[in-house]
């Protein structure tokens, strides 16, 4: 891959751009606006600066890294990609129009890759005529610190696409696994389900959330507890994760729980809005 297109300017965007950026090979972002696009450029700038105080990386290394990126606010800009990672709104009816609009504007050979982490990838690759040139690449929250890619396979994918998945990944210093294209893949699949218990036990009056966070780190050794990664993950993804395992799975115990769909109908969408379950 020489160059790669990132489509989304939020959390995870300019994380896989930085990480496609600090792996050498050209990234262009694209924004819905030249001024977000902009912010995107000067966040993953600041996230490199912050990497070479703490001697992570090489004041060279920064820079050599920034040389690779530059933003647009035109899909047209991408047209010479040869594989594009889509990062927008989990949301699949904005990702079917997406795909049919880059289907129509980068080169025969691109392929086209969603990072969504639960939406079914074959919907995705039926809104274009290159079904066999469109998988999931999957990178998870914080991209730039989780080793792991989830490389997803619709029916649809040719070998040739998923192996040219996997070179990228590991081009990234990724490790990167293979999944059927099915709700949840490997991780959400069986994450969640654990999640929306642990919501169950808050609103069975069980314990607290800081004791069930401090059980599970002590008790597990999770890195962190359940509201915790919640938060981290963002109550609206979260929720949307629910609603496609459950339409998927059909289980009462994938039904997004009270408290969850409470706090994100105020607003209150974890670490991102400041508030979730914990404030920030």
């Amino acid at each position: 891959m020489k160059l790669v297109g990132v489509i989304g300017s939020g959390i995870m965007g300019s994380g896989i751009a930085e990480v496609v950026a600090k792996s050498g090979i050209d990234v262009v972002i694209r924004s819905r606006s030249q001024e977000t696009a902009d912010a995107t450029k000067t966040a993953i700038e600041n996230s490199l600066k912050k990497q070479v105080a703490k001697s992570k990386i090489t004041q060279d290394q920064q820079e050599a890294a920034m040389a690779h990126i530059c933003v647009t606010s035109k899909l047209e800009d991408l047209a010479n990609c040869d594989l594009i990672i889509e990062s927008v709104a989990e949301d699949l009816a904005t990702k079917k129009e997406l795909f049919t609009a880059l289907d129509k504007v980068v080169k025969p050979t691109c392929i086209l890759s969603t990072n969504t982490s639960t939406l079914p990838v074959i919907e995705m690759a039926k809104s274009t005529n290159r079904p066999d040139k469109v998988c999931g690449i999957h990178f998870f929250n914080p991209a730039v610190l989780m080793p792991l890619v989830e490389v997803i396979r619709p029916v649809t994918a040719s070998d040739e696409t998923i192996a040219q998945a996997n070179d990228f990944v590991k081009a990234c210093a990724k490790d990167a696994v293979q999944v059927v294209d099915r709700a949840g893949f490997i991780v959400n699949a069986l994450l969640f389900p654990y999640l929306n218990n642990a919501i169950a036990m808050l609103e069975a009056g069980t314990a607290t959330m800081e004791d069930i966070d401090v059980a599970m780190k002590g008790g597990c050794n999770f890195p962190m507890g359940p509201f915790a990664l919640l938060d981290l993950v963002g109550l609206d993804t979260s929720v949307a994760i629910l609603n496609a395992l459950h339409s998927e799975f059909e289980s009462a115990n994938l039904e997004p729980r009270p408290t969850l769909k409470q706090l994100v109908s105020q607003g209150k969408l974890g670490r991102k809005t400041k508030q979730g379950f914990y404030s920030y």
